[in-house]
């Protein structure tokens, strides 16, 4: 498998994972875990640089699947979670991964500001936890080159 990165960030498909975190991590491939709907997945794919294949699978177990099959088994894939809560049901259904990027949760009603664009309820907290629990760490940054945040020394903080 060559799951090069699983990133948490609200928006999935943006500026920052196209001119940031895809050259950065030379992707090839990119799985989203969405339940979004055709259009969704169609404006997704017109973001995409041509030579980046994208799959947009609506479960944890699909992503699974995914990541093990052709093409992301034998290309540099970036796995993108709108969430926390989606990011643990990939480890609970079976990804192994060694570190998890937080690069943008942002405000909605009732979230609180952890770090530079993350914002957190109680679930996401618990969610991150669950996360970290396992021995994955937990770095939070919106692109390669921004200073690394720990994101599980700030939850235990806070």
């Amino acid at each position: 498998m060559a799951v090069e990165l699983v990133r948490i960030d609200d928006r999935l498909i943006h500026g920052q994972v196209v001119e940031g975190w895809l050259p950065h991590l030379k992707a090839e491939h990119v799985v989203v875990l969405s339940a979004g709907a055709e259009v969704a997945r169609a404006l997704m794919q017109m973001a995409m640089p041509p030579s980046v294949s994208l799959e947009v699978v609506p479960s944890a177990a699909g992503v699974v699947s995914a990541v093990g099959a052709e093409p992301a088994k034998t290309k540099k894939t970036l796995v993108l979670v709108p969430g926390p809560k989606e990011a643990l049901a990939l480890l609970e259904a079976g990804l192994a991964v060694k570190t998890v990027n937080v690069g943008g949760l942002h405000y909605t009603a009732g979230k609180v500001q952890l770090g530079k664009a993350m914002f957190l309820d109680d679930a996401d907290r618990k969610a991150l936890a669950g996360i970290a629990g396992r021995g994955v760490r937990l770095e939070g940054r919106a692109l390669p080159g921004d200073p690394e945040e720990d994101v599980a020394g700030a939850l235990g903080s806070a």
